[in-house]
């Protein structure tokens, strides 16, 4: 799918969320390749909750190679059977895969007009899709840019009730290192959306 022309419009600070949504749907999809790791390790922050979540994931990059957050990715997201995580919707919602929240989320991606990628195998309410959604919804990657109400109605039902807590739960896990990083990142970007998404609420 390709970002229309509509985009051009798009402000500053909705450009750089965007940016941000789908960094981390790249870091949740697949473990980061050396190219990434070195954009990572280049990141910079400020000295408020979310800069310090940056300067801490950028510091980790730093020392972290390949093979080293690819071991990292699959204990986390993969494992024998499983990995410490499942970083769906529906299981932190009601405890099983392909619930509820699932096809709940399938109408509101009709709607939106966000097709399934022909060699995606995983449910769609992964947060790394999520994540790629909203980037893409924000830009315009589906048609005209979402407006700000869409994008809260979207945020509210499919990624508020859990991203915090699937963020914290990664940000604390036994195997995470690279990934304690990106949780943080993740955990402060999702209270920052909550909180302006509340606060521009008609």
């Amino acid at each position: 799918m390709s970002v229309t022309a509509e985009n051009l419009d798009l402000a500053p600070e909705d450009r750089l969320r965007a940016d941000l949504y789908n960094y981390l749907g790249l870091l949740l999809a697949r473990p980061p390749d050396q190219m990434l790791l070195d954009q990572t390790a280049s990141l910079q922050g400020d000295e408020g909750q979310m800069g310090q979540a940056i300067h801490g994931l950028a510091r980790v990059a730093k020392v972290t190679t390949p093979k080293a957050v690819e071991r990292e990715f699959t204990a986390l997201f993969i494992g024998l059977g499983r990995g410490e995580l499942l970083p769906y919707a529906s299981y932190y919602l009601t405890g099983f895969l392909n619930e509820k929240p699932l096809a709940k989320l399938r109408k509101d991606m009709a709607a939106q007009q966000i097709t399934r990628a022909e060699n995606a195998f995983e449910p769609e309410d992964g947060m790394a899709a999520l994540m790629e959604m909203m980037g893409g919804m924000i830009v315009g990657r589906f048609g005209a840019p979402a407006t700000l109400e869409t994008q809260r109605m979207f945020f509210n039902n499919h990624i508020a009730p859990w991203a915090v807590h699937f963020y914290t739960d990664l940000e604390g896990a036994k195997t995470s290192v690279f990934y304690a990083g990106v949780g943080a990142v993740g955990r402060a970007f999702m209270e920052i959306e909550k909180e302006a998404f509340r606060m521009t609420a008609g």
